[in-house]
């Protein structure tokens, strides 16, 4: 994840970037190539997953009508996500896959950012240093429906509005594991799979994690983007009923 702040602006190039991790040894053995559904995970061995973990089924016709309860236990509080299947069948399908197989269980939310124009919580990495993923990617599913930001006359920053539950990336179809919470109104160019929506309760919760901050260092006594200074851990992450 990375941005250039231009005064007060806040400049967005590749802003919620999920960072490749280390590549994996020479003599690793290699994992399956890809799968052959619509939704085509190709595994990535230059990024090998922070956690065991395998590619998600990828079937013929993947489901892509209602709507997915997961709850997500955190030490700060539980959020209920609605994962939308008509907006990102294959994000969908790829995060009830992580989810089903523990892959977040005791991971740590690695990034909060407080610019006046970004509000996230960004989540999703087992290693917790916002390199890790789960050794595959995926395409993309961006939303074309994303009001204008009001102030932005050219039109191309659109609002993540608060609530929201999209996907980071590092680039064009490098979808992964990590995901981010948007919990104030966030302009951003619509690059980003939106795939769901946070309840209120994870609003709170959020907010909660907004209002301590982030620690301060030595050379930025006031940070706005860094690991939140109240820690927030994903405990368990399980999809309510069949999926």
């Amino acid at each position: 994840m990375r941005g250039v702040i231009a005064g007060a602006t806040l400049v967005v190039a590749s802003l919620l970037v999920a960072t490749p991790a280390n590549a994996a040894p020479a003599d690793a053995a290699a994992p399956p190539t890809g799968t052959k559904g619509p939704c085509g995970y190709t595994a990535t061995p230059e990024e090998p997953p922070a956690r065991p973990v395998s590619l998600p089924p990828d079937p013929k016709h993947t489901p892509n009508k209602g709507v997915v309860k997961v709850v997500v236990a955190t030490n700060q509080g539980p959020m209920l996500l609605s994962l939308d299947r008509a907006k990102a069948p294959c994000t969908v399908q790829s995060f009830l896959h992580l989810a089903k197989s523990r892959f977040y269980d005791f991971t740590t939310c690695h990034r909060l950012t407080l610019y006046p124009t970004l509000k996230v919580l960004q989540c999703g990495d087992p290693s917790g240093t916002g390199s890790g993923g789960p050794g595959y990617s995926y395409k993309d599913e961006l939303p074309t429906d994303l009001p204008n930001w009001p102030d932005d006359p050219t039109g191309t920053r659109k609002v993540y509005a608060r609530g929201t539950l999209a996907m980071a990336n590092a680039g064009p179809n490098t979808n992964g594991s990590q995901f981010f919470l948007v919990f104030g109104d966030s302009r951003l160019r619509p690059d980003y799979t939106v795939f769901g929506s946070l309840d209120r309760l994870g609003l709170k919760v959020l907010d909660k994690v907004a209002a301590d901050g982030i620690n301060p260092t030595a050379e930025d006594p006031a940070p706005v983007d860094g690991p939140p200074a109240r820690k927030t851990d994903i405990l368990v992450a399980r999809s309510l009923g069949a999926w």
